[in-house]
């Protein structure tokens, strides 16, 4: 559930004073006064209890045209559900979906705008497509002389880097640019990486501006005041998301449709484990879920802390209790993977070190790239 404005203060500011771009008005405000500005937004984009669009027209802007990525403006979308277009009826801003088959603006879209705001709590997870959606944001400003400014947040996910570099030919919404799975950055460190290093359609140029985080370092854990997304509840789900998504590509359940989302592994008849759920629908969180009236036997898990790495041991176990291998992987299993060597590697019954050992030089040569581009240090 939603927490009240106190703690929403109290996250936002934290004990070690760490505030979050947005609630830094006095580095924004005064260059957005009286501009018609575009806001790339949803639920996380809280300024002291008050949403941004909102606390924005409060101040005093000249007009705002509201952009809403997977799960709506005001979060009202479940997974893959369709975002519509249509007015915000608290504001009377226009909303323009960037979700479906409308991912990146057009120049109609853009039209009339001094500037576009990007503010949305990241995850940290390549597969992840808010970032898929600033990656389409910055393109699009580029290529329409529009900026952009990012007012950042921290990453729950950004104290390590791990999983295979994409590679490009496997290119989609659910991973755009060259980054491992977990790729340390914020959105304006991804930002300032994806210009920086012509990553843009046709290397364009987006003129950037990032407000930080204030009080923020790689290291510093970050409890997310508001959930991301309705299958993202809770810290322990955030944690787990990284190691949890492969198995979007397979049959095996992550607990979408029961109380634990990203929380849990398994499918009916699973024997290694003595957890039984039965996935359903639920309203405005998930249709159709993987198993739906179906009972499965799994393990329910546990991150207590941020992990330092992805959890490699499930995925192959998995695939090795299922009974129908054939059928384990689906196409969607290389996307989310950046590759095809991940499911190649596990079908040769290739161990977790090697694997690892394989993904060593590209996280090397990322990690290098990357220091470039950081804003916070490590």
């Amino acid at each position: 559930p939603a927490q009240g404005t106190k703690e929403r203060n109290q996250a936002e500011t934290d004990t070690n004073q760490l505030i979050v771009g947005a609630a830094r008005t006095a580095s924004y405000l005064p260059d957005l006064k009286g501009k018609h500005i575009g806001v790339v937004a949803n639920q996380t984009s809280m300024v002291r209890g008050q949403h941004l669009v909102d606390m924005l027209l409060d101040s005093g802007v000249g007009s705002v045209k509201v952009f809403a990525p997977e799960h709506g403006f005001r979060g009202e979308a479940g997974p893959g559900d369709h975002v519509n277009s249509g007015v915000d009826a608290k504001t009377g801003a226009r909303i323009i979906s960037l979700y479906g088959s409308h991912k990146k603006p057009t120049s109609d879209d853009l039209k009339g705008l001094d500037i576009v705001v990007f503010d949305i709590q990241d995850v940290g997870a390549r597969f992840y497509t808010y970032l898929s959606t600033l990656h389409y944001v910055l393109e699009a400003c580029g290529e329409n002389g529009v900026p952009v400014m990012v007012l950042d947040r921290p990453n729950p996910n950004g104290s390590y880097i791990d999983g295979p570099v994409l590679d490009t030919a496997f290119r989609s919404f659910v991973g755009m640019d060259p980054v491992p799975v977990v790729h340390g950055l914020t959105a304006g460190e991804y930002a300032k990486m994806a210009v920086g290093e012509g990553w843009l359609a046709g290397g364009v140029r987006c003129e950037l501006k990032v407000v930080p985080a204030a009080g923020y370092t790689h290291k510093t854990k970050y409890e997310l005041p508001v959930r991301p997304s309705p299958n993202l509840p809770n810290m322990n789900s955030i944690y787990l998301y990284p190691s949890l998504c492969f198995f979007e590509g397979t049959p095996v359940s992550v607990g979408r449709g029961t109380d634990y989302p990203f929380q849990l592994i398994g499918y009916p008849g699973y024997t290694g484990g003595d957890y039984k759920f039965t996935p359903r629908e639920i309203r405005g969180v998930i249709k159709d879920p993987p198993h739906e009236d179906k009972e499965c036997t799994g393990k329910l898990l546990k991150a207590t802390e941020a992990p330092s790495e992805i959890n490699l041991k499930w995925l192959i176990d998995m695939y090795q209790s299922y009974p129908d291998k054939a059928v384990f992987f689906t196409p969607f299993f290389d996307k989310l993977a950046g590759t095809d060597q991940l499911r190649k590697q596990i079908v040769a019954g290739v161990g977790e070190k090697e694997i690892r050992a394989g993904w060593k030089p590209g996280l090397q040569r990322y990690k290098e790239k990357r220091k470039k581009y950081l804003i916070y240090p490590d």
